[in-house]
């Protein structure tokens, strides 16, 4: 290379863009700082690898597909305090998904199910992995649409993600074949070892009422339990304040 419009066309067929816009201008800082020229590559790896990051995060969240974006530094403790954060330390580091481990997320609505569970998932995608969020109203309609190959592809879906959340549980009424393909996700999930995150208001010993089959909803929560746990939030709902019913579900 020869000229600065050389090292521009190298940079590009590198793809390393970051590099390729800020290389410039570090140089000029370099120069004026009297850096070496290992500093000074340095900074510019550094850079490149902190973009690379950033978009990484920014394509697994989107992916991911959560109805808005809750981390575990918004969650106010002090207003929801049956659960405390060093309690959490479990789900918030890499050993969520080394581990596969698995939580419920238990409560009435408004107690904050939702949040924790996008912020553990979030949390993960920072880590490095991937998630995906659903209600299990959707989970469950996506399944019972496909079929065949199609019924393959669909439960894949569900089943690759690092993280999986489904949230709302209990919340609405469900098909006959509801347990059978809750199951089908909830299984492939546990044997690859992925963790699953479930939010409800109903407590698991009523899932079987909820998904119209008591033996595969019980199947559904030990494997679930075996490398997780139950996270109960009480307290006052953070939608209405004035409702200061704890955390007991039917």
């Amino acid at each position: 290379m020869t000229d600065i419009s050389d090292l521009d066309a190298g940079l590009k067929r590198l793809h390393l863009p970051t590099i390729r816009r800020m290389h410039a201008q570090l140089q000029s800082q370099a120069e004026k700082e009297s850096w070496s020229y290992r500093d000074f590559l340095a900074r510019l790896v550094c850079e490149e690898l902190a973009h690379r990051g950033e978009t990484r995060i920014h394509r697994a969240t989107s992916k991911a597909r959560f109805p808005f974006l809750k981390t575990i530094e918004e969650f106010d403790f002090t207003f929801q305090t049956s659960v405390r954060r060093v309690a959490l330390g479990r789900f918030l580091g890499p050993e969520l998904v080394s581990e596969g481990r698995s939580a419920i997320l238990l409560g009435r609505p408004g107690r904050g199910k939702t949040h924790l569970a996008i912020a553990f998932a979030y949390k993960a995608i920072q880590n490095g992995f991937t998630a995906r969020f659903a209600t299990v109203a959707e989970l469950l309609n996506d399944l019972h649409r496909a079929t065949g190959d199609s019924r393959r592809h669909a439960v894949a879906a569900f089943v690759e993600p690092d993280v999986l959340v489904l949230d709302e549980l209990g919340y609405l009424t469900y098909g006959p074949d509801a347990a059978n393909l809750l199951f089908q996700v909830v299984d492939q999930r546990y044997l690859a070892r992925r963790s699953i995150l479930v939010t409800s208001n109903k407590a698991p010993a009523n899932w079987g009422a909820v998904l119209h089959d008591t033996d595969l909803a019980e199947a559904i929560v030990d494997r679930l339990l075996e490398r997780g746990d139950i996270i109960q939030l009480a307290g006052r709902s953070y939608r209405n304040p004035g409702d200061g019913k704890g955390a007991d579900v039917s």
